[in-house]
């Protein structure tokens, strides 16, 4: 029994806050009636939750508050929770963005783009979305653009351009910046966009199919030639285009909560106009909330300012009424219908959502015991070095985040120190360069990964002892030679501080991962080399002709589009290009005998 004084906490509603020895809240909780509340945490078997045996043993002091009412705990509850950020309560990052498209509409001529945003967006302009990811809104962008002919240029360019660009000729845009539209072909153009993207396709194409007979009926072929193309590409389109479930009347917000053990994910499905237009997912761990505690604090925390949606939840809550006035969004759990149906929908997305995640976190940890690695190695970098007999030398670094390529962390290295074929040299020098500014900007991976033996890894070890940086585990990977084990690849794993390689089964899960990353690695590399090298090779041959020199060189490969077709051209060739003079010429025909 704990040494807390139960019985003198107040019995009216309001908030706790539950501490260990040194003074740091651990959990803060709301309560009808605090004293009875708190008293569930300490008897056992009360509280069936995994985490609260855990959470109760550290508790040394309870500090409470009390409200006037339930709703007031509510939003008190809420307020601590992001000013103390306790470690077993749900907590939302507010530092995430947003992406989506957006309709300038009151603008003279509208356009579409792409944008980030924080909270809820901005009321300047038509959003839509959010999307999953920056390439899903740009696919979006890209369609529209090819299906609806609005202006992409930016307002500079709109009010000083004199003449249409190439987008007017190739019927990607009615040019409104030179009038070759009027205000109300333009603003049809942006209505038809507009209920695209809401999802109206038949409204679209049989408004179309109006404007289409009405500008035949008036001979206006070419007018109703393009009418007919966009039609056909939005059916197209919509064709292909998966309809999941329809939800009927005003927007909504679906969400389903799964766990197992200490880890919870929730995830979020985003209706706008009757369609699937967006998901998104938060995870957390170690909570000592129950689903309702977590449902409340999430919601608190997530809608962050007033609205007018119905929100879906899988749950029927105590405080649904305190919840509602507050955040003004209509809170449902439906138990049949279209509505349950979004549900199971949500739920089988956060299940499949929840193995996926668990399945690469396996593997990271499995990976962090064999190798016996410091940390989880959420953040891989991987080196790679590449080189022809000592000419061209080039490095690069991949990135790996939670087992997935992150594009954004490759750098591509040339090789300034080193002019001879000197693996260790190279890779010296690179991550001397790399590592120097990531441990300025603070941006160290858990893992660095060194494609070769025990030489390059004690290379990268005395580097990192040089730059004083002892947070970052380092291991390398080699093929082992002379092994043909049916088609299967052996590798050696060495690791800091151990004589002997480890040897993982080629079928090892574990071995595939750093076999992937590897692979990604010098693929980089060599791709780098080979682009270097090509481009020193064109340079140089070309750099033979006496009188040839940067600018005829670059005219040359303009004209004949490669070092092949110059050698080949005839005398009559050169002499069409302007720039060439008859000295040039015979130094050019001269350089083709060789």
């Amino acid at each position: 029994m704990t040494e807390i004084n139960l019985e003198s906490l107040p019995k009216e509603p309001g908030v706790y806050l539950m501490k260990d020895g040194a003074g740091r809240i651990l959990y803060i909780g709301k309560a009808k009636q605090l004293r009875r509340r708190v008293k569930q945490y300490f008897v056992p078997g009360r509280d069936g939750r995994m985490m609260v045996p855990f959470l109760t043993c550290q508790v040394k002091d309870i500090e409470t508050l009390v409200t006037f009412s339930e709703k007031e705990a509510l939003l008190l509850e809420n307020n601590l929770i992001k000013q103390h950020q306790p470690k077993y309560n749900v907590l939302l990052k507010d530092d995430k963005t947003f992406i989506s498209l957006i309709i300038n509409h009151k603008h003279q001529w509208p356009m579409i783009k792409v944008t980030r945003y924080r909270g809820r967006p901005k009321n300047h302009a038509l959003h839509f979305g959010p999307y999953t990811s920056a390439s899903a809104a740009r696919q979006t962008l890209d369609l529209m653009t090819r299906i609806f002919k609005l202006r992409q240029c930016s307002n500079r360019e709109l009010t000083s351009r004199t003449r249409p660009c190439l987008l007017y000729s190739i019927k990607r845009c009615l040019a409104p910046c030179v009038d070759k539209c009027t205000r109300k072909e333009y603003d049809q153009e942006v209505k038809h966009a507009i209920d695209f993207l809401k999802g109206k396709d038949r409204q679209v194409v049989n408004q179309l199919k109006k404007e289409r007979d009405k500008a035949a009926e008036n001979l206006e072929y070419e007018r109703a030639g393009a009418l007919q193309k966009t039609m056909e590409q939005i059916e197209h389109v919509t064709r292909g285009r998966q309809s999941i479930i329809r939800s009927k009347g005003k927007d909504c917000d679906i969400f389903a909560l799964y766990h197992e053990g200490t880890r919870h994910i929730i995830v979020k499905l985003m209706y706008r106009e009757g369609r699937l237009v967006g998901a998104d997912h938060f995870t957390f761990i170690e909570l000592a909330s129950t689903d309702e505690e977590i449902w409340e604090s999430f919601l608190l925390q997530h809608y962050q300012e007033k609205g007018s949606l119905e929100v879906l939840l899988p749950i029927q809550l105590k405080q649904q009424k305190a919840l509602e006035d507050i955040l003004c969004v209509s809170l449902h759990s439906p138990q049949k219908g279209e509505k349950y149906h979004l549900l199971k929908l949500a739920e089988k997305n956060a299940k499949a959502l929840f193995t996926d995640q668990q399945s690469k976190e396996e593997l990271l940890l499995d990976l962090q015991e064999t190798c016996d690695l410091s940390r989880c190695p959420i953040r891989i970098e991987c080196f790679d070095t590449s080189n022809i007999s000592g000419t061209d030398l080039v490095a690069c670094m991949v990135g790996f985040t939670e087992g997935k390529r992150d594009k954004e962390k490759t750098r591509l290295f040339k090789i300034t120190k080193i002019h001879k074929s000197d693996d260790y040299g190279a890779m010296r020098e690179v991550l001397m360069r790399h590592y120097t500014k990531a441990k300025e900007k603070d941006e160290l991976p858990d893992l660095t990964l060194i494609d070769g033996g025990k030489g390059q890894l004690n290379v990268a070890l005395e580097v990192f002892k040089e730059l004083d940086i002892a947070n970052v585990d380092v291991i390398s990977l080699a093929k082992e030679k002379g092994r043909h084990d049916k088609g299967l690849n052996f590798e050696k794993i060495f690791v800091p501080h151990k004589r002997d390689p480890l040897f993982l089964s080629p079928r090892s899960p574990t071995l595939f991962v750093l076999q992937q990353i590897r692979d990604e690695a010098h693929r980089v590399a060599i791709s780098y080399h080979r682009k270097r090298r090509s481009k020193r090779l064109i340079h140089n041959e070309l750099d033979e002709i006496p009188g040839i020199g940067q600018k005829k060189r670059n005219l040359l490969l303009k004209n004949f589009g490669s070092v092949k077709q110059v050698k080949g051209a005839t005398k009559e060739a050169l002499k069409k290009i302007a720039g060439l003079n008859s000295r040039d010429i015979d130094a050019i025909i001269k350089f083709q005998r060789k």
